[in-house]
């Protein structure tokens, strides 16, 4: 709740766990909680200071393995070395990431946090920023979070994922579909000279090197 309250515009809510409950034969409401504010916490020009500073961790910093193409998507790493008997543990850490979607219009706040990975670098950037990533993909398709314009440019790496929009090659050519698919691995079925279907379907946003299958006809 603390985190919502720094990117929601300063108001702290009273946290619940459910919603509402209701009777199951009748349907009469049994319990219905509707947001309460504690306090407000931060401004809301200082708010959207931090909005933009954690969407540029993801584009520009230490989250970008958290980066997703077309979203606007903020978040920070954590690092926390454990303690016991009042003694730092040696390469004993919980690896953190906290995400926000999306940055300038928060819909859901996401916490990852790992106990003490293993066989890997001991970065936040690398152990629990991806896995945020595969769930904020399953966040943005629950929340039907739309694409969006106007984020911040991501600083590219060489082993970045392009994206781009997959063209529409049904009634093309096998040719010409070839062509306008240069970017991804294609894979035909049936027989025929034509494109009568495509998967995924056009207008997708692919990653470079993603499989598109093709069923030709005529």
């Amino acid at each position: 709740m603390a985190v919502s309250s720094v990117v929601n515009g300063g108001s702290l809510y009273k946290p619940y766990v459910v919603k509402s409950i209701n009777e199951p034969v009748t349907n009469s409401v049994i319990l219905h909680n509707e947001p309460v504010v504690v306090r407000k916490t931060i401004s809301k020009e200082t708010s959207d200071t931090m909005r933009y500073a954690l969407e540029s961790v993801v584009a520009r910093g230490g989250g970008r393995y958290a980066y997703i193409d077309g979203y606007r998507i903020g978040g920070k790493t954590g690092t926390a070395q454990k303690v016991k008997d009042g003694k730092y543990l040696d390469n004993n850490y919980i690896m953190s990431f906290m995400a926000v979607a999306p940055s300038n219009d928060p819909k859901a706040i996401l916490y990852v946090a790992i106990d003490n990975p293993k066989n890997t670098a001991l970065l936040s950037s690398y152990t629990t920023a991806p896995v945020a990533r595969r769930i904020l993909l399953d966040i943005i398709d629950v929340l039907n979070i739309k694409r969006q314009e106007g984020a911040i440019s991501k600083v590219r790496y060489w082993d970045d994922e392009i994206y781009y929009i997959l063209p529409n090659v049904v009634s093309k050519s096998k040719k010409e579909a070839k062509k306008d698919l240069f970017y991804y691995n294609v894979e035909y079925s049936g027989n025929g000279e034509k494109v009568i279907s495509q998967s995924p379907k056009a207008g997708t946003y692919l990653a470079a090197g993603s499989t598109v299958r093709i069923l030709l006809g005529n």
